[in-house]
């Protein structure tokens, strides 16, 4: 992946261990205290992050790594058992330190290739928060649609009750 400065950049994305945590509790904290973009509890410590992140297969975890730095991890599995198993659902979060330089998308793009490899046949975000602009920006430009916006359905830190956006992207080729 291009380097915004001029440089050449090497992106590995692959499937996270356990080992990996520690830098990734460490790239997610923040975001997590920060309270803007996910629906968990801005006090939710280590152990239970771990617990929400590192879900039972045949959820997977993948982690974006450069010169052995986690700038980005996300997660992969069913949105839903039974019949709603053929339709995907994924989290992704960034090292903020990070941001601007693709590592989303470069994330994003894996995990959908991922989505369809496994024979997912669409993904679901359930929970988009609607000020995160960058991110609905990010996921429009990968296909998602917005099915529709729970309005006051999310208490922003600074911009008070927010809807949650549910997007959807097909992954069958037809479309169907």
């Amino acid at each position: 992946m291009p380097d915004p400065a001029g440089g050449n950049v090497t992106l590995t994305i692959r499937e996270a261990t356990g080992a990996d945590w520690p830098q990734i509790w460490t790239l997610m904290e923040p975001i997590v205290r920060a309270g803007e973009t996910y629906c968990w509890d801005r006090d939710l410590d280590d152990d239970g992050a771990r617990r929400l992140w590192f879900e039972p297969a045949p959820a997977r975890v993948y982690a974006a790594v450069e010169d052995g730095r986690i700038l980005g991890t996300a997660t992969l599995h069913p949105n839903r058992g039974g019949g709603g198993s053929h339709v995907a659902n994924a989290s992704f979060m960034t090292d903020p330190a990070a941001s601007g330089r693709g590592i989303a998308r470069a994330l994003a793009a894996h995990v959908l290739a991922e989505a369809a490899a496994q024979g997912y046949l669409a993904m679901q975000f359930n929970a988009v928060v609607e000020t995160n602009v960058r991110a609905v920006a990010l996921w429009q430009s990968l296909g998602f649609r917005i099915l529709t916006t729970v309005p006051r359905s999310f208490r922003h830190p600074s911009a008070g009750l927010t809807g949650l956006h549910i997007m959807h992207k097909d992954l069958t080729e037809d479309g169907e």
